[in-house]
């Protein structure tokens, strides 16, 4: 049988991200389409190409055996029809980014404007999220994350500030009234603020000086999910509840205002700035090639 080229990247789709829901939302498009497609395939192919629960969704044998064939197919189909974007003035289509919470609020904002600005046929598409994602799965083009959470076998880019540092502050009330720590052991004493990832593993709060390494386990009356909730401990250490270690960048307006106070500065650790990544293909979709040109651009 002919089969839709549209529905078979529909079933591809669907197989990747485990579901109709979950490639709906990747995609842009509705479950019940999706759901279509599969079904125009399974009808003319006569042969069931997806096992469906009320909770996942499986390929059969039948479906594996496609799916494994048209990865690749689809991905030199994609690549071949990218090249005459190339041939265009200028570069047009979606650009899909998958990219933590610190880098859509620190990162982005001097990136995003310009680029638009200069590629005005390009649609950047921002999906911001902390979790540990495979960026392919989930629909995206390319993703921004920091050296220690890259995956492996991926093209990384610099990307923003190349060097940045963990803060800790709190509101000068907050300090007058519980005292300022002089070691970060002293923390084990205060009302700290803590983070937590979408995996349920806590944020460290380890600091560097001189060489020497601290780690400590504070407690504190607030736990936030970090990325999504971050915002209500700067507001929590702003209102004197307790002691915030977060991006300096993040706190910079309110310490540069007075309303925090650094805390333990000359311990504050340093690390390397984020990466934009991206699969290693021999043809880059034309809007993440411009993007990429464009960030190397900015750093000549």
């Amino acid at each position: 049988m002919a089969a839709d080229l549209s529905d078979l990247s529909a079933l591809l789709a669907v197989a990747e991200a485990g579901g109709f829901r979950e490639a709906a939302r990747a995609g842009n498009t509705s479950a019940s389409s999706l759901s279509e497609a599969v079904r125009r395939l399974e009808a003319g192919f006569g042969v069931r190409l997806l096992h469906r629960t009320t909770r996942s969704v499986a390929p059969t044998e039948a479906g594996a055996r496609l799916i494994e064939r048209l990865k690749p197919a689809l991905g030199e189909v994609a690549a071949a029809l990218d090249v005459v974007n190339g041939f265009r003035d200028r570069p047009a289509g979606t650009l899909r980014l998958n990219v933590p919470v610190s880098a859509v609020r620190l990162v982005l904002p001097g990136i995003v404007p310009p680029f638009l600005a200069a590629y005005p046929d390009i649609h950047l598409d921002v999906v911001a999220e902390d979790g540990f994602v495979d960026v392919l799965a989930a629909g995206c083009d390319a993703g921004i994350r920091y050296e220690e959470r890259l995956e492996p076998d991926m093209i990384a880019v610099p990307i923003g500030p190349r060097a940045q540092r963990y803060a800790t502050a709190a509101a000068p009330a907050y300090l007058d009234r519980r005292g300022r720590p002089r070691h970060p052991r002293d923390l084990l004493d205060h009302a700290c603020l803590r983070g937590r990832f979408a995996s349920g593993a806590m944020t460290e709060w380890a600091f560097e000086r001189d060489g020497e390494t601290v780690r400590v386990e504070p407690n504190g009356p607030l736990t936030v999910r970090v990325g999504t909730a971050t915002d209500l401990a700067v507001e929590a250490a702003l209102a004197g509840v307790g002691i915030v270690s977060l991006f300096e960048d993040w706190l910079r307006p309110h310490l540069d205002s007075g309303a925090l106070e650094p805390v333990l500065e000359p311990w504050w650790p340093r690390f390397s700035g984020p990466f934009l990544y991206y699969p290693g293909r021999r043809y880059l979709p034309a809007p993440l090639r411009a993007f990429v040109d464009f960030i190397g651009a900015r750093r000549e």
